[in-house]
């Protein structure tokens, strides 16, 4: 018998009443979302669109209205390229099939490539903000589409193939 809270448990297991090791992806992804935001996965009272975190989160995401619904007290100049870098991570563990979903182990060293980059030599820290969103937005608008999940291919920004591929370049 499964058990589990009401809003982490996989929209695929609702349909299926099968869970896979995509449906911990889809767990995992609301709790990155609750980190991000403050709020609790599920909520019986407000409006209708708040009540699914999840749901809440990717209008937002898909609206270019995160930092609507992220923590204030998390954000600051510094790290706004992270926190987009995360929701778009989130977006995708969030995506309607599982078999759309990023492994753990992607997930995992995707977030460690969010890390190390922020700690890069090179890194700019004074990127234009505005830009990045733009361009965050642009290319992985599809992994914040809700509904028929299967017809989207994502092929936006992906940190840590991009900084496994620039290590490649330094070679001897």
């Amino acid at each position: 018998m499964v058990q589990g809270t009401f809003g982490y448990l996989d929209p695929e297991y609702m349909l299926t009443s099968q869970l896979t090791e995509k449906s911990d992806v889809y767990s995992f992804g609301v709790v990155l979302v609750e980190l991000l935001t403050g709020e609790k996965p599920h909520s019986f009272a407000g409006l209708e669109e708040k009540r699914s975190l999840a749901n809440h989160f990717l209008s937002c995401l898909k609206e270019n209205r995160l930092f609507d619904v992220i923590q204030n007290d998390i954000v600051n100049e510094e790290n706004k390229k992270e926190i987009m870098e995360v929701a778009v991570l989130a977006a995708k563990c969030l995506r309607l099939h599982g078999d759309e979903r990023p492994s753990m182990k992607e997930v995992a060293m995707e977030l460690e490539g969010i890390r190390l980059m922020e700690k890069h030599p090179w890194f700019n820290a004074g990127q234009n903000l505005e830009e990045t969103q733009h361009l965050l937005y642009e290319t992985s608008t599809n992994v914040y589409e809700l509904g028929n999940s299967s017809i989207h291919q994502y092929s936006g920004y992906d940190s840590v193939r991009d900084h496994a591929l620039d290590a490649l370049d330094d070679g001897r």
